[in-house]
Formats: C-alpha cells, structure tokens, sequence
C-alpha cells in the first residue's frame, strides 16, 4: 500500500516540486519525535498533490500530536471517503474529537465503518462505541502478536481520550516494545507517543 502510494505522489507531483521527498522528511521528523515540523510538511504535501490529500492519514497522526485536533478531526473525516472500512481510522477521529471536545462528543460523532477483518477491529471499534472494555478487546487479542500490538495500542490511545494517563502510558509503553516492530508505521506511533508523553522528545 505505502509503495503504491508513493508510486502516486511520483506521478502527481508538480514540476520542479518532489512530493515523494516531501513525504519522505515528513515521515522522518514524525519518527523523530519532531511532530509539529511532521504536520507542516504533511501540509505542505497536501498541498503540492491535493487529489491525494485525503489518502494522507500519516498528516492525521502528526496532526495529533502537534495538537491541531481540528485539522486532525477533518483529516480523517476526508481518509474515510477514500477508506471507508478502516477502524483505525475512525479511531483516530474519536481521539480527535475527544481531545478538542469530550469522549462523550467522540462517541456521538463516531465514524461509521464497513468490514474491517483484522484482528482485533472489530473489538476495538466496540470499546469506542462504549460498548467493551480495552480489558475485553486485550483478552480478544489472543496469542497473535500483531493482534497483541494493536489492542494495547488502541487501549492505551482510549484510555487517553478518557484522562487516564497512568493506563494509558501502561499499555502503550508495552505496544512500543521492539517485540512489537511488525506493527509498522503504528509502533513508530507508539514510540513516538511514549516519548512526547515521557518528555524524552520534544514536540
């Protein structure tokens, strides 16, 4: 999927303009912890190709994390028109939300989602709804690593929508373990938000 969209960004950037560079140093500054320098040049992406902004959810992270949550809400709101079925993306406008506004706006303002087969979505988008707890969705998790990985994650990311910092660091402090690197991109999530949280990076 990434190379295929970096194959995009190749034939859709302007001339005299490289948006594959531009995502490149935006994915870079992120995984360094540099988050507000992240969105400004997710934005400046966004800009140079924007029939392909809305496929941009790596902007909705950066944008989380530099606190811009209203540009992050709208972010995602334009990522579901292009996918549609993908929890993690209505995540990541709950937390949004509950950041500018209260869990209780996220969860009215939920994104509706279509068949997501990766375990455990289905289990995560149900403790957004309000309807598991993450100790529910860890248990559904199972023995399956990359299940593992994205039920503390997402336990960790909800119990940070609702003010429980001490949970919250708990449980991505254990999704960013290097036993967890097949997350992909998502580890470099939990890394980063580790850090930012445990003011080892600066914003």
């Amino acid at each position: 999927m990434l190379a295929f969209f970096l194959f995009v960004l190749a034939a859709a950037q302007r001339p005299g303009e490289n948006a594959r560079d531009v995502f490149a140093r935006a994915v870079a500054d992120f995984e360094n912890g540099r988050v507000a320098e992240s969105a400004a040049g997710f934005d400046r992406l966004a800009k140079l190709v924007p029939q392909e902004a809305p496929q941009l959810w790596q902007r909705g992270i950066a944008l989380y994390y530099a606190g811009r949550y209203g540009d992050c809400r709208a972010q995602f709101e334009s990522h579901r028109g292009v996918n549609p079925n993908d929890v993690e993306n209505a995540a990541w406008h709950f937390l949004c939300v509950a950041k500018a506004e209260s869990p209780e706006k996220a969860r009215s303002a939920l994104l509706p989602v279509g068949p997501d087969g990766r375990a455990p979505m289905n289990e995560i988008y149900r403790m957004f709804r309000g309807e598991l707890t993450p100790e529910r969705v860890l248990a559904s998790a199972g023995g399956q690593i990359e299940a593992q990985f994205y039920a503390r994650l997402y336990a960790g990311l909800y119990y940070e929508a609702l003010g429980d910092a001490k949970r919250a660091l708990e449980h991505i402090g254990v999704a960013a373990q290097s036993r967890y690197a097949t997350g992909g991109y998502m580890h470099t999530v939990a890394r980063v938000h580790l850090g930012l949280r445990q003011g080892r990076v600066r914003r």
